[in-house]
């Protein structure tokens, strides 16, 4: 939010919304403590809410996955955007992330990942699901971006740590959704386990993808 509310300025304002109660009200606390004062949170459904104004731009991160019908849910959100302003989503994609040589126990923790998200409901290729989702909702071909961490086993900046943790953290709902055991996956040591791997083949790593869509209505 420190971003938008640089770019939009003291005569800009910066609505952020969420259906979470927690997640707005930590929000609101972080951006008290940041003296963002053109920046307010309102707890609702973006897609369906009707607010007193339209929009010059319209921001979303990590929300589209999460929705049962993301076409539909866009184009709500984007009734609210002005003729001429910008619609922007950032999404994931999940099966992108490869090892090479193979890193077996990184490529095992990525598969359940993804598996893990496709049974709870989650859609694990947003990210590149984005182009024919803006375009379904009636919006014009978005211009697109990627990126993704990269690296070895000993390189802090590959990313291995963040999804070690992500797997240990969802194991108990990989295990519930009968994709892994705990004791399969092996949470504890995990990250050491493909760290090792990792170097003792001189593999690079490369992460989930992190795709960006934008266009102008």
């Amino acid at each position: 939010m420190s971003l938008f509310s640089e770019i939009v300025g003291p005569t800009g304002i910066v609505l952020g919304c969420d259906r979470s109660s927690a997640a707005v009200e930590s929000a609101r606390v972080r951006a008290k403590e940041r003296a963002l004062n053109n920046v307010s949170f309102h707890e609702c459904d973006p897609a369906t809410f009707v607010f007193d104004r339209m929009f010059d731009a319209i921001v979303g991160r990590y929300v589209l996955m999460f929705s049962p019908d993301p076409v539909e849910m866009l184009r709500g959100i984007a009734r609210h955007l002005r003729p001429g302003g910008i619609i922007v989503f950032h999404e994931v994609d999940w099966t992108g992330a490869a090892s090479f040589p193979t890193v077996p126990t990184y490529d095992n923790c990525f598969r359940c990942i993804a598996e893990t998200f496709r049974r709870v409901g989650t859609n694990p290729n947003m990210g590149i699901g984005l182009h024919s989702t803006f375009m379904k909702a009636g919006l014009p071909a978005p211009t697109m971006a990627v990126s993704a961490l990269a690296g070895g086993g000993s390189d802090n900046l590959s990313g291995i740590d963040l999804v070690s943790d992500l797997a240990a953290t969802m194991a108990p709902i990989m295990e519930q959704m009968g994709v892994i055991t705990a004791f399969e996956l092996g949470p504890e040591t995990l990250q050491e386990r493909i760290c090792a791997e990792a170097s003792a083949n001189q593999s690079v790593v490369v992460g989930r993808y992190e795709v960006g869509a934008w266009s102008r209505v």
